[in-house]
């Protein structure tokens, strides 16, 4: 699983509650208790329950949907390949994302402020396997994007996490 701070904390819970007519976003809502039993090692279980949602949204689904699922699938990944996957994944769908669709449970969301984190795990993923080219450009990518960020706590995290990966690519 990751260690960098990402698109899901700015989310929060509370932004996904406040979608709570949805169905869908009342599950991965409901999902995010799995995530914190993952980090009590019951990555599997969480794992299993986040690729049953997937399943029923299908390709076609919701691209809000997809995108915050498939970035939570992919902490939950133990290979390194799976979790480029579903981090590629996000940002596709991050990048089909409409700023109207983004804001439809939090009126702050910006589309926009996802490619920090987005590009920075992708920079985490390829540094993982091996990759630091790649990596290098999801940083790159992840620089230019973090000015849309507030100053203060998640943006702030996301330019920590840019920061020590940039000193792990050195």
């Amino acid at each position: 699983m990751s260690d960098v701070p990402d698109v899901r904390e700015m989310s929060g819970r509370s932004g996904l509650q406040s979608g709570a007519d949805d169905p869908v976003l009342a599950r991965i809502a409901l999902g995010l208790d799995g995530v914190q039993a993952a980090q009590r090692g019951r990555t599997a279980e969480a794992r299993a329950s986040f690729e049953a949602l997937w399943e029923a949204l299908g390709e076609r689904g919701d691209v809000f949907h997809r995108c915050v699922l498939a970035h939570y699938l992919a902490d939950l990944q133990d290979d390194p390949r799976a979790e480029l996957e579903w981090d590629r994944r996000a940002l596709a769908a991050a990048d089909s994302l409409t700023a109207e669709r983004a804001q439809t449970y939090e009126s702050a969301h910006q589309v926009r402020a996802f490619y920090p984190s987005l590009h920075l795990n992708l920079a985490s993923d390829h540094l993982k396997l091996g990759e630091p080219d790649l990596a290098r450009e999801q940083l790159e990518r992840a620089v230019r994007s973090l000015d849309v960020l507030p100053e203060y706590d998640y943006g702030a995290g996301i330019r920590a996490a840019v920061d020590e990966l940039r000193q792990r690519l050195r």
